[in-house]
């Protein structure tokens, strides 16, 4: 028995080691992002917040890409579509004449846009915003840290757009690259409530 003994803390190691070697192998999560600017796809989910249920985000202010102060504040009373995009991210792409032509539709009617490119440099960004002709504003955030301003519903994959109400709460998010019909649906719904 006391040999036995002896060779139980042998026994154990092994088994640790092996516990831990079996959460590395094929199917476990990988948590490092290096080479893909942290990129996570959406999963196509519309998520429609009812009104008593909306919360507000935190102060949304920066340097534009043009270079100029902006703060989201300044635009409570509209509504506003927020996108996060980045010129790395190719659903960013596909999405962004579908986003420009709603704006292009809708700012007469009081709706904003704002752009929050996220881990990407500024001249990459503003080669993107020339190659597909996005003129609205655009807040650089190379670090991604305004996202942690939209609780309740915050953005959970690139692209990721937002709705947010005449006061300025979250109404709506899209987890992944938005239609023009989408984007233009929820707007109107959002724009068809009561001020």
């Amino acid at each position: 028995m006391a040999p036995m003994l002896r060779r139980l803390p042998l026994l154990l190691s092994l088994v640790a080691v092996l516990a831990v070697a079996g959460c590395s192998g094929h199917g476990a999560v990988k948590q490092d992002v290096s080479g893909t600017n942290g990129y996570v796809g959406g999963n196509l989910a519309l998520d429609y917040v009812s009104v008593g249920h909306r919360h507000t985000p935190g102060a949304v202010a920066g340097k534009l890409l043009d270079g100029s102060s902006f703060d989201l504040s300044a635009w409570r009373g509209k509504v506003v579509v927020v996108n996060f995009w980045g010129s790395w991210c190719a659903e960013c792409r596909d999405e962004a004449q579908a986003l420009q032509q709603v704006y292009l539709d809708d700012k007469s009617k009081g709706v904003e846009f704002l752009g929050v490119d996220i881990r990407d440099d500024v001249p990459s960004a503003q080669d993107y915003q020339r190659k597909y002709a996005v003129t609205y504003p655009s807040l650089n955030d190379p670090d991604n840290l305004l996202a942690l301003r939209f609780r309740g519903v915050p953005p959970n994959a690139t692209p990721t757009t937002l709705v947010l109400d005449r006061s300025g709460r979250i109404a709506a998010r899209q987890s992944g690259s938005i239609l023009y019909s989408q984007l233009r649906d929820l707007v109107n719904r959002v724009l068809a409530e009561p001020a």
